[in-house]
């Protein structure tokens, strides 16, 4: 009876052949050709059983020397014939093999990114990313290591163990079975440290991960660790991280030393076994010296593959282990896809009875009973210390969150009866720390449209007020902006994220204390930006100077996940209340 490991193991290795089988025009030609060849090199025993018999029965029986040399001479020119026609097929088997294995790979790739983009923002926020991408790229190395090189090692030493037992039966049956005697346990030593290799192997993966998630976080924020001169933390935390790998690896590594040395001793004692007991059989008559010297030599080629199988099972436990992990994350739930994806949003906002609370901290109420509503091309601003919501606020409207409670409606329409899609392509963000891929400026700016002309993404620079700094760099809009864009400087990333913005041609406009970080210079320069991008456009803006809110056409002020008062500056400003506070405190 199976177990539900063993099911399960199936089961993931069912998954990665479904991928190859989705090549078969050329996988299985390949399958077939590494067949064929497997049987060729059942040959080889073959003729070396007819070298070496003839000899011996011509010493026996006396038959002329010079037939038995014309033979061998006849033999070894046909074992050099099917060597030939071995390789020749093995040099096309194998471009197959790795042709059918990288495309099936690929294509998994390919699902796994579409799907991880489609993940929900929750999902990101419960997962750090330097783990994630370190887990997914080490799976993904162990399924490729089974696609290009377990599987073919796998077919092939079937096909020469099926073959070799054909061959030893046919010279002794009573030999045949007295070495298949041991099978049933090494079956059993299989089921046992198979299962222990698994579970370490799934640990050292995850252990791997963490120690790249290491690499990952110190290289992102390399300039804070320069900066406190924690590179000895760093370094010391990267030790922690390979140790414990360390640790997990090695527990793993008697398991399958153990195993290893459980085969060995009982496929070649059983061979040694075999040989003696043979000696004895042809003594007595009971067999003759071609199917004793045939059974011996097929014999080792069985022991051999045999001995190559504890090898193939370790590699195809870990590889389940890595498979059952990548399809977990293919099986996580992606955002909705429901909703109308036609909407054309004219840029009325409302927040009717809006409660949350993040799912990784239940016990916190983020937001609590938010009402307002925003007219078509009205100016917001949110303001309130930090932690009172005001990023939440447009986490919601992004639909990176649903409310615990309430709704959001975008003109008439519920949020929930609308597109993500539809709904995030009439919106863009301007955020407080701005990042750029490692691209081109323009295809960093492009990012807002993708697809847009030379001559749109120019009118966007200009009306960002980033075409003369673009233009005076060497490479002009071909500039490369470096990771996370850390070779432009703070002003000049935030007008190219404002051009993109700007080539979005969105009806909502968020913007995240767009100006905080910035010198005078460069923060009038982006606020001149930000001013044509809000004309026409209902705008949120989120600030802590009184100098981005004066002018808005309300101002909401946030306290605890409530809005506590709300109206123009001058309004606020008179009734003596929170927005008078954070003014003569915080926003001069």
């Amino acid at each position: 009876m199976s177990t539900p490991t063993s099911k399960k193991l199936m089961s993931s290795h069912r998954w990665v052949l479904g991928y190859l089988m989705q090549e078969k025009a050329i996988f299985l030609p390949s399958l077939a050709a590494l067949f064929f060849t497997a049987m060729l090199s059942l040959a080889f025993p073959w003729f070396l059983k007819e070298l070496v018999g003839d000899p011996a029965e011509a010493y026996r029986n006396g038959v002329n020397a010079q037939q038995v040399l014309e033979k061998s001479n006849r033999v070894v020119l046909q074992l050099v014939a099917v060597l030939g026609l071995q390789a020749f097929v093995a040099f096309f088997r194998v471009q197959g093999f790795i042709h059918s294995g990288e495309s099936a790979l690929n294509r998994l790739r390919r699902d796994l990114f579409a799907h991880l983009v489609r993940l929900p923002m929750p999902f990101f926020q419960e997962q750090r990313a330097g783990a994630l991408s370190s887990r997914i790229s080490a799976d993904l190395g162990l399924v490729r290591e089974t696609l290009l090189t377990t599987v073919p090692q796998a077919v092939r030493q079937t096909v020469i163990l099926v073959g070799g037992l054909i061959f030893i039966f046919v010279a002794s049956w009573k030999l045949s079975l007295i070495m298949l005697g041991s099978v049933p346990f090494v079956v059993l030593a299989i089921a046992f440290f198979g299962r222990k290799v698994r579970a370490y192997s799934k640990a050292a993966q995850e252990s791997l991960a963490e120690a790249g998630m290491v690499i990952e976080e110190t290289v992102q924020g390399i300039n804070d660790v320069k900066s406190f001169t924690n590179e000895p933390f760093e370094a010391t935390r990267y030790d922690r991280a390979l140790a414990a790998f360390f640790g997990v690896t090695m527990k793993g590594a008697k398991h399958r030393a153990a195993f290893l040395a459980f085969i060995i001793f009982a496929l070649f004692g059983t061979i040694a076994f075999v040989a003696w007991f043979g000696a004895r059989m042809l003594a007595s008559g009971e067999i003759g010296d071609k199917n004793f010297v045939s059974f011996i030599l097929f014999s080792i080629f069985v022991g051999a593959s045999l001995g190559s199988f504890p090898e193939i099972i370790s590699q195809l436990q870990q590889t389940s282990a890595a498979s059952e992990r990548l399809r977990e994350l293919l099986d996580t739930p992606v955002e909705r896809a429901d909703g109308d994806p036609a909407v054309k949003l004219h840029g009325a906002l409302s927040f009717q009875d809006v409660s949350f609370r993040y799912p990784s901290r239940p016990e916190s109420l983020v937001l609590s009973d938010l009402n307002f509503h925003i007219q078509p091309g009205q100016r917001i601003a949110l303001v309130g210390p930090s932690g009172a919501g005001k990023s939440t606020v447009f986490s919601l409207i992004l639909g990176f969150n649903d409310p615990e409670m309430g709704q959001i409606h975008f003109d008439s329409h519920p949020a929930s009866s609308l597109s993500l899609r539809a709904l995030r392509s009439q919106i863009a963000i301007v955020p407080q720390e701005v990042l750029l891929f490692g691209g081109s400026i323009r295809e960093n700016i492009e990012y807002g449209k993708p697809g847009a002309t030379h001559e749109e993404i120019n009118a966007a620079a200009t009306q960002a007020n980033a075409f003369d700094f673009i233009t005076a760099l060497p490479e002009g809009f071909e500039t490369l902006v470096g990771p996370r864009g850390t070779k432009l400087s703070g002003g000049q990333r935030q007008r190219i994220a404002i051009a993109r913005a700007i080539l979005a041609d969105p009806k909502i406009l968020l913007l995240d204390e767009a100006t905080s970080a910035l010198d005078s210079e460069s923060e009038r320069l982006v606020n001149e930006a930000l001013e044509r991008l809000m004309i026409g456009r209902t705008s949120l803006v989120i600030a802590h100077r009184l100098s981005t809110v004066r002018h808005a056409d309300s101002i909401l002020v946030f306290s605890q996940g409530k809005i506590v008062e709300s109206g123009s500056h001058d309004a606020l400003i008179e009734r003596n209340g929170t927005y008078r506070f954070l003014v003569e405190t915080q926003l001069v």
